[in-house]
């Protein structure tokens, strides 16, 4: 409830406003209502209009890159999706194929720039002057073909952007050396 003095001073005010409005010409009157007409219309257009405008030209480019976005989540998704497929685990493979598919292997991606050695337990591999795409699709060919995995590289990036080193592989039905 509203104190007594505060409804007085409020009465007063708005009786001292309306005597004053007609008070005023006819003229000003209607200007001082066009006035306060333009000012509710720019507050109107501030406050209402221009930021839905705004969002509604900003929407198609936002709704593009969100599209975009979306595109390459999922394409993250069939990635990560594949890789998991890939990480299954394989069928056990006997250690005479393993050295086998190694051997293979290392023909094909290397050539002459490679020498693999076989010992009971392990096998060697010595580079040199090979591309980093060559060892990369090597180590994922013998991962696969021969379920093998690297257990101590010692490798160095030549001037050239090609790797020399060596790199030792555990066989099947070995632990890797920790």
């Amino acid at each position: 409830m509203m104190p007594p003095a505060l409804r007085t001073a409020s009465h007063t005010a708005s009786a001292w406003w309306r005597q004053h409005w007609q008070a005023l010409p006819q003229r000003e009157r209607l200007l001082v209502s066009v006035a306060l007409g333009v000012l509710a219309l720019a507050l109107l257009w501030w406050v209402a209009l221009q930021p839905a405008l705004t969002t509604l030209r900003n929407a198609p480019a936002q709704r593009q890159a969100l599209d975009l976005q979306l595109q390459r989540m999922r394409q993250l998704q069939a990635q990560a999706t594949a890789m998991r497929s890939t990480l299954q685990p394989l069928p056990p493979l006997a250690r005479e194929d393993a050295q086998r598919a190694l051997e293979a292997a290392v023909r094909q991606q290397f050539g002459n720039a490679a020498r693999l050695t076989l010992s009971a337990d392990a096998a060697t591999l010595n580079l040199s002057g090979v591309s980093g795409q060559a060892l990369a699709q090597w180590l994922a060919q013998a991962r696969i073909e021969a379920r093998s995995r690297p257990t101590e590289a010692r490798l160095e990036r030549q001037a050239n952007g090609s790797w020399k080193g060596q790199m030792t592989l555990s066989l099947p039905g070995t632990a890797p050396a920790r």
